[in-house]
């Protein structure tokens, strides 16, 4: 599990921009403010344009977010940032976003491909914080993954997950920064038999790299998580190994198990690499016809050189209430490697439900809590909220609205560790 709370940040001034305000102002007239990080594009749209057995389908959201965590800023708009004092509270502004992208899909019985990406031009506007504009910035992300001999009893899967936003996967890191993240993947899928049992050996290896927003450092933090000018110290690059096994005993239940190794190092920090061992195993399958369970127990050990371990488990119900409305709780512990201080346990419980009405309009809620402890002594509240409908117009047409938590509280001290984050959000997705 990667975490990705918003960071705030420092910001540079700018002059702000009147024509972005007043296209700002007219989309919140439709009807609020933002989505969440990713690349995928609405599931309807258009026929799109023919490419061999598949289609490709271009999009363009069009999206305003009002995001009380902007930042951290001067006082005074025509301050120099390196002298000025930063506020000790977090900034607001509003913000919009130009996400172009496409989504290509190709199926075939020799080799399933499909093909995700956008460029994500996210504009503040200085409607509430004049200086704000200066974080401006181009975001972006893809995603491809192709399956070769999809039906057969042996698959191979290879993947790749690319990312550039300020929602990075470190956990431990509490300023702004952009985070340039690549991970690639290849996995085997082998179903012996008539496929009661499935084993599935896989490798990823990713690297992350950081850029700060800003070289002022939020009031009150002294931790080197918080210094902007030493966030690139943190760059790192993770091997992952591992392989997990489904033997279905019954039609609908399964044993399972979860094995993985992550070996992680940093190309220009001193924190100690980690070499995380997890291995956990359990049952899956219905327990009711509307009734989903998950159950799993095992161990996690540190073999690094600093040593340490602890229990791992995960416990998640999903219930089918009908075709249209389900729901899903689970609690979820693990280990897992971070900048600064080698690795932290993450104590995560969480909750979703999703409804679908007259086949155009959903409507989703999700809110997750974790406690973070790193290896130090270091204790970390997150906590995330995201709830808002999605209306299908027509088939080449989607609107979207919501509101989004995202709270931080450290037992560190300091602005960059510990705010509270509220965005609210509407978007318009076109997709041939």
């Amino acid at each position: 599990m990667r975490l990705t709370p918003g960071k705030p940040f420092s910001a540079m001034k700018q002059p702000a921009t009147f024509w972005g305000g007043l296209g700002a102002l007219a989309l919140l007239a439709l009807g609020g403010t933002a989505s969440a990080q990713g690349i995928a594009a609405p599931p309807t749209g258009g026929n799109g344009f023919k490419v061999g057995s598949g289609r490709l389908h271009p999009y363009f959201d069009l999206e305003t977010r009002l995001d009380s965590g902007v930042g951290y800023f001067s006082p005074t708009s025509n301050a120099e940032p390196t002298s000025d004092p930063v506020s000790g509270n977090l900034s607001g502004d509003v913000a919009l976003r130009f996400r172009p992208g496409f989504r290509l899909e190709i199926p075939s019985s020799t080799m399933a491909f499909n093909l995700g990406a956008n460029l994500d031009y996210v504009m503040y506007t200085g409607l509430m914080t004049k200086n704000s504009s200066a974080a401006s910035r181009m975001e972006g992300a893809a995603d491809l993954n192709a399956r070769f001999n999809p039906d057969a009893p042996l698959t191979l899967e290879v993947s790749n997950q690319f990312a550039r936003s300020d929602r990075t996967r470190t956990a431990a890191v509490g300023v702004g920064v952009l985070s340039l993240f690549n991970e690639a993947r290849v996995k085997t899928p082998w179903r012996p038999g008539g496929g009661a049992l499935e084993l599935t050996p896989s490798v990823a290896y990713a690297v992350e790299f950081f850029q700060p927003l800003s070289s002022v450092s939020p009031v009150g933090c002294t931790e080197s998580v918080c210094d902007p000018a030493a966030v690139e110290r943190f760059d790192y690059g993770n091997l992952r190994v591992g392989a997990e096994g489904r033997w279905r005993f019954l039609p609908k239940t399964a044993v399972v198990l979860d094995t993985s190794l992550d070996v992680r190092s940093y190309f220009n920090d001193s924190t100690p690499d980690a070499t995380l061992l997890r291995a956990m195993g359990g049952v899956a399958g219905l327990v009711s016809p509307k009734v989903a369970v998950t159950a799993k127990a095992g161990w996690g050990q540190n073999l690094g050189s600093t040593g340490g371990g602890t229990f791992l488990g995960q416990l998640e119900g999903t219930y089918l209430y009908s075709p249209t409305l389900s729901f899903k709780a689970g609690y979820l512990r693990t280990l897992e490697p971070v900048a600064a201080y080698g690795f932290f346990t993450d104590n995560r419980g969480y909750g979703e439900v999703r409804a679908l009405f007259g086949g155009k309009l959903t409507v989703s809620g999700g809110l997750a809590v974790d406690f973070l402890r790193f290896d130090g002594g270091r204790k970390d509240t997150v906590v995330g909220v995201n709830i808002g409908p999605e209306y299908q117009f027509y088939p080449w047409l989607t609107g979207a609205a919501g509101y989004m938590l995202g709270r931080r509280s450290s037992s560190v001290d300091g602005g960059g560790l510990n705010y509270s984050r509220h965005e609210g959000y509407a978007r318009l997705s076109v997709t041939y």
